[in-house]
């Protein structure tokens, strides 16, 4: 009886929060009609601003995989000296405010800063540039890979990599063909996590890079300067992009580690 009083609180707790989260989404969606929607899609500044968040965010995905995995396992497999400080320096994007990160990218990649300089000198500019919105949006989302990269490969028993050492396989193959598809759904769920959490960024992208806008920044600049009316369509229209493309990604995770469960018991 205590058992079904407390998990009852707790379902209602718990139901108060999802509205909460789900009531202004779904309040703002129903206040648009299909023809606003349409016609704010068929804009080129909206189409372009979706690109660029979506396509940002992917190729920030991706430099975050390249660079983020190796670091997971490195946390998860090594201990080093400094390894707590580490782990710290990896959180701390997830904690510094948005509008500091951008400053703090800004200082070091314009054409006089420590890494913007030698990247000017190659052609490549990071103010007021694609390459600059992919920064930012790097910085704050590479923490949900490495840390989701790390949880999975700490999840993998260890003892599995030694018999794949001791049959033979070198520690790249026992790596590449034993731990990475092992730990292949936490990575893609935190570059799931990662991706999403670029699409939304706004305030680091904003201080380096206001062009090419994303698409937070051309809510923001339509709020301003026009009111509710006219940025919210635009913002029904990103958050139902990123709703369908984790719908999809979702959905692809599940049938493939579903059908990875159905071989291995096969």
């Amino acid at each position: 009886m205590r058992t079904r009083i407390l998990t009852s609180l707790f379902a209602a707790l718990g139901a108060v929060l999802m509205l909460f989260l789900i009531v202004p989404l779904v309040a703002m969606a129903a206040s648009e009609t299909p023809t606003s929607l349409w016609g704010a899609l068929m804009e080129e500044d909206v189409q372009s601003a979706l690109l660029v968040s979506v396509g940002g965010a992917g190729l920030a995905t991706a430099i975050a995989l390249l660079f983020g995995v190796p670091l997971g396992y490195l946390m998860a497999r090594r201990t080093f000296p400094g390894k707590s400080v580490a782990q710290g320096l990896i959180d701390m994007p997830v904690v510094v405010p948005h509008t500091v990160a951008g400053i703090a990218l800004l200082t070091v990649l314009t054409p006089s800063g420590i890494f913007g300089g030698p990247a000017a000198e190659l052609g490549v500019k990071f103010v007021d540039a694609l390459s600059g919105t992919v920064a930012a949006m790097l910085f704050v989302s590479a923490p949900f890979v490495v840390n989701a990269a790390r949880n999975g490969f700490e999840a993998v028993d260890i003892r599995v990599e030694k018999v794949s050492r001791s049959l033979g396989a070198s520690a790249w193959r026992t790596f590449f063909c034993i731990s990475l598809p092992l730990t292949g759904r936490s990575i893609v769920s935190g570059a799931v996590m990662s991706w999403a959490r670029g699409v939304s960024e706004f305030g680091a992208v904003l201080v380096i890079a206001y062009y090419p806008r994303v698409g937070p920044t051309l809510i923001y600049e339509r709020f301003t300067s026009f009111g509710l009316e006219s940025s919210r369509p635009v913002a029904v229209l990103l958050v139902a992009v990123c709703l369908l493309l984790f719908v999809v990604l979702r959905t692809t995770v599940g049938r493939r580690s579903s059908a990875t469960g159905a071989q291995r018991y096969a």
